[in-house]
């Protein structure tokens, strides 16, 4: 993911995926592992343009 969502929107992130694994596919939390990985908005690329010249429609620092 992009650089810059806050500590607690990422626990926020990780709770949800360990919920919603377990109740949509039956595999226990204690058998997911998650992590993410954060670059920097300039290592990105998308719509034609990096990640640090676009505007985007939503904060990342929740």
């Amino acid at each position: 993911m992009m650089a810059g969502r806050k500590t607690e929107a990422k626990k926020n992130l990780i709770k949800a995926l360990f919920q919603t694994i377990n109740q949509e596919l039956g595999i226990s939390v204690s058998d997911i592992e998650i992590c993410i990985i954060e670059s920097e908005p300039s290592n990105w690329g998308f719509r034609g343009m990096t990640g640090d010249e676009i505007q985007l429609n939503y904060q990342l620092g929740v």
